[in-house]
C-alpha cells in the first residue's frame, strides 16, 4: 500500500476506534504503550482496577491528553467488569469499535490499520464480533527475547492470500470487538473476574452465528504470563509461571465451562476438569516457583468450578 493510501486508511479507521485499556498497578514501561497506540484510534479509556498512589498519578498525568480518560474503580473489580465499564464509555463517546489492550502488550505502529483492513475485506461484516490480533509472546517491550529459543516461528509468515484465520476463540489484548455485535451478545461475564472472560464471549458469540477472527501477522508483542522454557532430554517444556491467583481463576473458569458449554453425559465433565487440573499441577511442581500456594489454588479452582461458586477468590 502506497504511503498515502496507509496514512488516510489509518485516519479513517481512528475515526471509528477507541481503545480500551485496563490497568492494575501498571509497569513503568506503561506510558511507552499508551504512545504507540494514541496515534492510532481516536480516544483512549483508561479503566484502572485499584492502582496504588504513586501509579494513580502517573495515570492522571497520562489522562491530562484531551484524547485520553481515565476511569478510576478504586478497587480491582476484575477484567470483565472493568471492560464492560471501558465499552460503556465508548461507546457514549460515540464510537462503533474498541481495541482491547493490556498494560503490559506493545503494539505495532500499525495494528488498527492492519486490524480495520482485516474488517474491510471480511465478506459477512454482519455478523463479525472481533478480530484477534496475532501475537509475538517470545518479545517483550524492547524487542528481547524473553525466552529461550524454541526452534518454532512465530513471525509474518505468508499464509496465502488470506489475512484471517476463523478461531474458536481469541485473546482479550488486541482484540477489535464490534460495538454493534457486543450490544447482541451481550457484555463480559463479570462473575468470572479474570481469566476465560474471552473465551466465554467468543463462544456466546459463535452461538449467536457471529464470526470470531484473528489476524495472521503478528501485530503486537505479548507474553502469556511470565513463559520460560525448560529442556527435558530431547524435549523443550514451555510454563506460563501464572501467579497463584491466576492459576485459581483458571482452573475456576475452565471448569465452569466444560459444565456450561462442554458435552459431557453422567458429570464427566468434573473428571475431565480434574485431569486438566492436575495436568497443571505436575507442571507447576516440575517447573515453577510457589508449588504449595499455586497447587492449592489449582485445586481450590477446581472445586469452586464444580460448586459454581464465582466471584472473587475467597482464601481459606
Amino acid at each position: 500500500m502506497p504511503r498515502a493510501d496507509a496514512a488516510a486508511s489509518s485516519t479513517t479507521a481512528a475515526q471509528r476506534v477507541c481503545a480500551i485499556v485496563i490497568t492494575y498497578h501498571p509497569p513503568d514501561e506503561f506510558p511507552r504503550v499508551i504512545e504507540r497506540i494514541l496515534p492510532q484510534v481516536g480516544a483512549i479509556v483508561i479503566v484502572d482496577n485499584g492502582s496504588e498512589d504513586a501509579k494513580l498519578a502517573l495515570l492522571r498525568e497520562i489522562a491530562a491528553h484531551p484524547s485520553i480518560q481515565l476511569i478510576c474503580n478504586g478497587e480491582n473489580l476484575g477484567i470483565a467488569k472493568a471492560l464492560n465499564l471501558g465499552i460503556r464509555r465508548a461507546s457514549a463517546l460515540g464510537f462503533a469499535w474498541v481495541l482491547l489492550c493490556d498494560q503490559d502488550s506493545y503494539p505495532n505502529a500499525d495494528m488498527v490499520a492492519s486490524l480495520d483492513a482485516v474488517r474491510a475485506s471480511f465478506p459477512d461484516p454482519a455478523h463479525l464480533a472481533v478480530i484477534g490480533s496475532g501475537y509475538d509472546e517470545d518479545l517483550d517491550m524492547t524487542g528481547t527475547p524473553t525466552v529461550a529459543p524454541t526452534g518454532e516461528h512465530r513471525g509474518d509468515d505468508a499464509h496465502g492470500d488470506m489475512p484471517w484465520q476463523d478461531m474458536e476463540s481469541v485473546i482479550t489484548s488486541g482484540s477489535l470487538l464490534s460495538l454493534a455485535a457486543f450490544a447482541d451478545i451481550g457484555p463480559f461475564r463479570e462473575e468470572f473476574f479474570i481469566d476465560h472472560v474471552d473465551t466465554e464471549y467468543c463462544l456466546r458469540a459463535r452461538l449467536k452465528h457471529y464470526r470470531v477472527i484473528k489476524t495472521r501477522r503478528a501485530l503486537m508483542s505479548h507474553a502469556i504470563g511470565a513463559p520460560t522454557t525448560h529442556r527435558v532430554l530431547w524435549m523443550q517444556k514451555r510454563t506460563t509461571n501464572h501467579a497463584p491467583d491466576r492459576r485459581y481463576y483458571f482452573t475456576r473458569n475452565d471448569t465452569v465451562l466444560l459444565r456450561e458449554r462442554g458435552n459431557h453425559p453422567a458429570g464427566l465433565w468434573i473428571l475431565k476438569g480434574l485431569m486438566r487440573s492436575l495436568r497443571t499441577c505436575k507442571r507447576i511442581l516440575l517447573y515453577e516457583q510457589m508449588k504449595t500456594e499455586k497447587l492449592n489454588a489449582v485445586i481450590s479452582g477446581w472445586w469452586d468450578g464444580v460448586r459454581g461458586r464465582l466471584g472473587p477468590r475467597v482464601r481459606r
